[in-house]
């Protein structure tokens, strides 16, 4: 079990950043801002997927009117991402949006400090996203490059200076695209302060290689218990920011649902361990993706007698068999043999029984 840091509590819409609520997920609308229509479509695919808090380019003030549409269209938490303009920031909580992030890379004090007196005013909250790429110039200066070291001053900076508006209703984001950098930011201001942090790998470039950085790096904070809401940063469809999101939740039990482990299979295989897997996480997802899961429910898909009998025994369910003819386990025990073409329907008829007899697995 990860022991999570303890931070306040933010409100985000009807979403809590902090404390000991569950990690929300985040992404980041991609379409034109100009085209009203493809961002409600894109927001209400990644609500469906499993977004919690969504982001948008509030670029100028025509873009500001995307956000009441989204709130009326979408039902989901709205973050105005604002850079240079203080102007929009201020315009985009007038128009109902539940979270301003401001980059102190491009926005003076002054400024801020306006900022953070209309969010008082209205009681939104705001993100001090520092990036490595849009450091503040002197702090470049001072460092060299945005170590760190450097990430870690500039966020300090930030945080004394919103305290000093007598303003602490705020996130902060700590963000590099090397995982190293990025990781080593975020334990430093976690031993500094007790705001809620909102982690990924920025620019952690494409589907391929940035789930495996986003993966390494969010996943190593998370298990020494920092971060509160995180974002997977991909050149890809930000549906796959989501999925990847779940994933690395489930993977570390922070996250509950239905997850299949199986054997990367060898020469003793006795089963098509790949495509029966694949294809169970297929028809898992399509039952199971609108349900909300209170507990774990774990399936082995097990391809021989050498780790298989350890892991039936450990799992709700596991598979496992020869040629066609395949054994479903339940808590370690052979339940049934079916043929292989049977074996989806069975096992989730098994797992309905399983949620149907407790009120332990799934929320109503």
């Amino acid at each position: 079990m990860i022991e999570r840091r303890k931070t306040q509590k933010i409100s985000v819409g009807n979403v809590i950043v902090g404390g000991d609520e569950a990690i929300s997920i985040q992404s980041m609308l991609s379409a034109k801002i100009t085209d009203f229509e493809a961002n409600v479509k894109q927001a209400k695919k990644l609500k469906k997927a499993g977004c919690d808090i969504l982001r948008v380019a509030i670029s100028d003030l025509n873009s500001v009117k995307l956000i009441p549409i989204l709130k009326e269209k979408v039902k989901i938490p709205i973050v105005a991402d604002i850079h240079f303009n203080a102007k929009l920031a201020i315009e985009s909580v007038y128009a109902g949006v539940d979270k301003i992030r401001i980059n102190p890379g491009n926005i003076n004090h002054e400024d801020i400090k306006n900022i953070s007196k209309t969010c008082r005013s209205l009681n939104i909250p705001i993100r001090i996203g520092i990036n490595s790429g849009s450091l503040e110039k002197k702090i470049l200066e001072k460092f060299g490059s945005p170590t760190s070291n450097a990430l870690f001053e500039s966020a300090l900076e930030n945080i004394n200076l919103l305290e000093s508006f007598d303003f602490n209703n705020f996130i902060v984001s700590i963000k590099s695209s090397c995982i190293r950098t990025c990781v080593e930011s975020y334990k430093m201001v976690a031993s500094k302060c007790n705001y809620p942090l909102h982690i990924g790998i920025t620019e952690s470039g494409t589907f391929k290689t940035g789930v495996i950085k986003s993966a390494i790096g969010i996943g190593s904070l998370l298990l020494d218990g920092i971060g509160d809401t995180i974002r997977v940063s991909l050149s890809d469809d930000p549906k796959k920011e989501i999925e990847t999101g779940i994933s690395i939740l489930k993977s570390l039990g922070l996250k509950y649902g239905i997850s299949v482990i199986s054997c990367p299979t060898c020469g003793r295989t006795t089963i098509d361990v790949m495509k029966i897997a694949k294809q169970l996480e297929k028809e898992l997802e399509n039952k199971y993706k609108n349900i909300i899961f209170k507990k774990n429910i774990k399936i082995a898909v097990m391809g021989c007698a050498v780790n298989g009998h350890g892991e039936t025994r450990d799992a709700d369910f596991a598979i496992t068999g020869v040629g066609n003819i395949l054994m479903i386990f339940k808590d370690g025990i052979m339940i049934k043999k079916v043929f292989q073409k049977e074996i989806f329907s069975e096992l989730i008829n098994e797992i309905n029984k399983k949620i149907n007899l407790s009120n332990d697995f799934v929320s109503n």
